[in-house]
């Protein structure tokens, strides 16, 4: 089995290098992106099994590409972890409603999204394979 793909989009350059490192002792396959259109345009052509994805970025901010995500069929069930310094509650609310998965907010502890990956990693859809959904 190969290892999974990540997409990492956030326009902070060092916070992509940390969590590439995080994810990578992992073993997995970690894909970057420093804004939100080229984000969506490496989704559609790396076909990531999992995408990290930060709010505020240039070009197209991340509940734009979440909502672009859903609403084509290729990236509908593409599980996305949101990884954003917007905390409100009108945030979080927002980013669950747009189709986030899970809903992590900066600063963050490393660890913590690797386990948010590990989870939806090992979560199958009933046939032993891909990860699942985790609608809330």
């Amino acid at each position: 089995m190969p290892p999974l793909k990540i997409l990492v989009c956030d326009d902070e350059r060092h916070i992509v290098r940390l969590i590439q490192v995080n994810l990578e002792k992992q073993g997995w396959q970690v894909v970057t992106a420093y804004d939100g259109k080229e984000g969506l345009e490496k989704i559609r052509s790396e076909k990531p099994d999992l995408c990290v994805l930060d709010v505020m970025m240039p070009y197209m901010d991340g509940f734009e590409v979440l909502k672009s995500l859903r609403r084509e069929p290729d990236t509908e069930g593409l599980p996305v972890i949101m990884l954003t310094a917007k905390a409100q509650d009108k945030d979080v609310f927002e980013g669950y409603h747009y189709g986030a998965d899970m809903y992590l907010t900066k600063p963050f502890n490393p660890a913590e999204l690797v386990s948010f990956v590990k989870r939806i990693a090992q979560g199958s859809n009933g046939d032993g394979g891909g990860p699942k959904r985790y609608d809330l």
